[in-house]
C-alpha cells in the first residue's frame, strides 16, 4: 500500500510539472512584432539615456594570442587570477583558482575571455553621450596606467585617458579578497563647456554556452529590478529584447555555478537592457545624465561581481553590499523557502562530519525524526491492513456476488480496526517537497560540485558512474550512457523491493504485478540522477523499513483472522 501511494504521489507530481510546462510557458511572438519592438527600443532620443552598441568583430585567433595583443593590468587574490585589457579598460580574463574543470584535474575553470575570440565574455563600462560633439572612451580606447600596475586586494589601480577637449576620464579599480571589483569612474572637465554623460556598465557574451537546458535551472540573463526577479533564456533574448526602468537592482549573466554581474550605484535610477545583436548583452545605463560644468569634476561608482556561486559569499555580498535579492543568482527555485534552509542544514552537518554524503545521511535521519509521528500512524494502519488480508479475502469470497454488501462489510471492518486505507498517502505527499528540495540543492549548489562520498563516488552532484551491465567495472567493457545503472541505484531498488514486501499486497492481481515491477522502474528512472539524491533515497528506505518492522512487531488486531 505504501508503494501504491508512492506511485500515486510521483504520478501526481509529474502531472503537475507537465501541466505547468504546457500552460505556463509564454506564447510565441510574431517575428514582425518582435522586430518592431527591437526597433522601438533602439530609438535614441536626446532626452533619454542612449542605447548602447557593441560592434567588435570576432576573429579566429586563440585566447592566448588575444590576450597578448593588448597591454594589460594583472590582478590576483586568493580566489581569482586574470587581467584587464588597457584597450577599453575591459575585464576580459578571469580564472577561478580553486575550481577545476574535472574531478581530480589540474585545469582551472576560466570564465571571462577576450572579446575578439568566439567564446568572448567580458565586462565593459564607461560613459555614454547623446551626440558626437566630443570624444568619449570606447572599447578601442588605449588607457594609461598611473602608479601601481598590478591589482590586488590592498593595491587599487588607476587608469586615465584625456580627449582632445582636455577632458580627462579616470577609472579607479579596487578588488576585494573574493570576487568583487569596486569601480569608480571620474570625469575631470578642464574645458570651458558643460557636458552631460550617462554612466553605464554591461556584461557581454559573444555566444551562448552549452546549457543544461533543464526546467529546474535557469542559465542565461538575469536581473532584479525594484525587487522583481527577471530571468531570460538565451533563445528568448535572440527573439525579443527586454528593457526595464528601475531605481535599484542589478544585471547579470548566470551559468549553473558561475555569475558575472554589475550593480549600479545606489540611489540612481537606471534602464536595464537584455538584448542580442550578434552578442548577448545584459547592461544598465543611468536614466538621468551626470552634468559636468567647466572646470568641474564628478564621479560614478558601481560594483562588478564575477563569482563562483558559493552560498556564503553570495549571501555576504547581498547583506554587506546591500544588493537587493542578490542571493537569487543561485537558482533556489519555487521551493526557495525549503531548499535554502535545507542547504544550511546539510552544510552544518558537513562541517561536523567532513563529508557531504555523510551529511545527506544525517539530514535523512532528521527528516525521518520530523515525520516520525505521521509515519507511525501510517505504518500502524498498514500493519493492521496486512494482518487483515486473510479476513478481507474471506469477505470477498463470501460476498463476491453482492458488491454492496461487500463494501459495507469492508467499511465495518475498517471502522472496527481503526484502519484507514489511505493513511499512507499523506506522509508520502509531505515528503515529496523534501525529495525535490534535496534534488534541487544537489543540482544547483557549487558546494556539492566534485564532493566525494566513500568508495567510487567522486562527485555527489553527478550520477553513479558504475553499471550493472559490466559488473560495476569488473568486466572491461565501456557501457553506453543509457545503460549506466550504477550500484547505488541498484541498492536503492533493492531496498524499495524489500520495503514493498513489508506492505500489504494490493487485492487486485494485476495491480500486484505492476507494483512488483515498480522498484525496477524507479531504479532505471533514478540512474541518471545525482548520486547524492540516490543515496538519500536509499537510506530513507532503510530507515523507513527499520521503523516499519518495529511497528509491525507491536501491532495486533481485534478481528480473528
Amino acid at each position: 500500500m505504501d508503494i501504491k501511494n508512492t506511485l500515486a504521489a510521483v504520478s501526481l507530481s509529474a502531472a503537475i510539472i507537465v501541466i505547468w510546462g504546457l500552460f505556463m510557458q509564454p506564447s510565441p511572438q510574431e517575428i514582425k512584432e518582435a522586430q518592431l519592438e527591437k526597433e522601438k527600443n533602439e530609438l535614441i532620443q536626446n532626452e533619454d539615456a542612449p542605447k548602447l552598441f557593441e560592434n567588435e568583430e570576432v576573429k579566429e585567433i586563440t585566447r592566448k594570442d588575444a590576450i597578448t595583443r593588448s597591454e594589460r593590468i594583472f590582478f590576483e587574490n586568493n580566489n581569482i587570477i586574470g587581467s584587464i585589457s588597457l584597450n577599453g579598460a575591459i575585464i576580459d580574463d578571469l580564472t577561478f583558482k580553486n575550481y577545476t574543470t574535472k574531478v581530480g584535474g589540474s585545469e582551472k575553470v576560466t570564465l571571462l575571455n577576450p572579446k575578439e575570440i568566439e567564446t568572448g565574455y567580458y565586462i565593459d563600462s564607461g560613459w555614454a553621450i547623446n551626440n558626437n560633439e566630443i570624444q568619449i572612451p570606447n572599447n578601442k580606447t588605449v588607457w594609461r596606467i598611473e602608479g601601481n600596475n598590478k591589482l590586488s586586494p590592498k593595491n587599487p589601480v588607476k587608469l586615465t585617458w584625456t580627449n582632445e577637449n582636455n577632458i580627462t576620464f579616470e577609472k579607479i579599480i579596487k578588488l576585494d579578497d573574493n570576487f568583487l571589483f569596486n569601480i569608480e569612474q571620474k570625469i575631470i572637465n578642464n574645458s570651458n563647456k558643460t557636458y552631460s554623460f550617462y554612466p553605464y556598465g554591461q556584461v557581454i557574451r559573444n555566444t551562448a554556452p552549452e546549457v543544461t537546458n533543464f526546467y529546474i535551472l535557469h542559465e542565461g540573463l538575469l536581473g532584479v529590478f525594484d525587487g522583481e526577479l527577471v530571468e531570460e533564456d538565451y533563445d528568448d533574448i535572440e527573439e525579443k529584447s527586454y528593457s526595464k526602468n528601475a531605481d535599484e537592482g542589478y544585471v547579470s549573466i548566470v551559468d549553473k555555478y558561475w555569475v558575472a554581474s554589475i550593480i549600479p550605484e545606489k540611489n540612481k535610477s537606471f534602464r536595464a537592457d537584455f538584448d542580442y545583436k550578434n552578442k548577448f548583452k545584459a547592461s544598465f545605463i543611468e536614466s538621468k545624465p551626470t552634468t559636468i560644468g567647466a572646470n568641474e569634476t564628478k564621479s560614478n561608482n558601481f560594483k562588478v561581481i564575477v563569482a563562483a556561486k558559493e552560498v556564503d559569499i553570495i549571501d555576504g555580498y547581498a547583506e554587506n553590499q546591500k544588493i537587493s535579492k542578490f542571493d537569487l543568482v543561485i537558482d533556489w527555485g519555487w521551493f526557495y523557502w525549503l531548499v535554502k534552509p535545507l542547504f544550511f542544514a546539510i552544510d552544518y552537518f558537513f562541517k561536523l562530519s567532513g563529508n557531504f554524503g555523510v551529511a545527506i545521511i544525517l539530514i535523512t535521519i532528521c527528516i525521518r525524526i520530523a515525520f516520525f509521528p505521521l509515519a507511525n500512524m501510517s505504518f500502524k494502519s498498514m500493519a493492521r491492513m496486512k494482518l487483515l488480508q486473510p479476513e478481507m479475502a474471506r469477505l470477498k469470497e463470501l460476498h463476491k456476488e453482492d458488491k454492496v454488501k461487500l463494501q459495507q462489510e469492508m467499511m465495518a471492518l475498517y471502522r472496527r480496526e481503526k484502519v484507514n486505507p489511505l493513511s499512507g498517502c499523506f506522509p508520502i505527499l509531505l515528503q515529496i517537497p523534501f525529495f525535490f528540495a534535496i534534488y534541487k540543492m544537489l543540482f544547483v549548489t557549487i558546494e556539492m560540485r566534485h564532493q566525494p562520498f566513500f568508495g567510487w563516488i567522486n562527485d555527489l552532484s553527478e550520477r553513479d558512474p558504475t553499471s550493472i551491465f559490466n559488473a560495476f567495472g569488473l568486466i572491461p567493457f565501456d557501457v553506453p550512457n543509457f545503460l549506466i545503472i550504477g550500484a547505488w541505484p541498484c541498492l536503492m531498488g533493492l531496498t524499495m523491493y524489500l520495503q514493498q514486501k513489508l506492505n500489504p499486497a494490493p487485492p487486485d492481481p494485476i495491480q500486484a504485478k505492476i507494483f512488483m515491477f515498480f522498484p525496477l522502474f524507479l531504479t532505471v528512472i533514478l540512474a541518471p540522477f545525482p548520486s547524492g539524491l540516490v543515496i538519500y533515497w536509499t537510506f530513507n528506505n532503510i530507515f523507513t523499513m527499520m521503523q516499519q518492522v518495529l511497528i509491525m512487531r507491536k501491532t495486533t488486531v481485534k478481528t480473528q483472522v
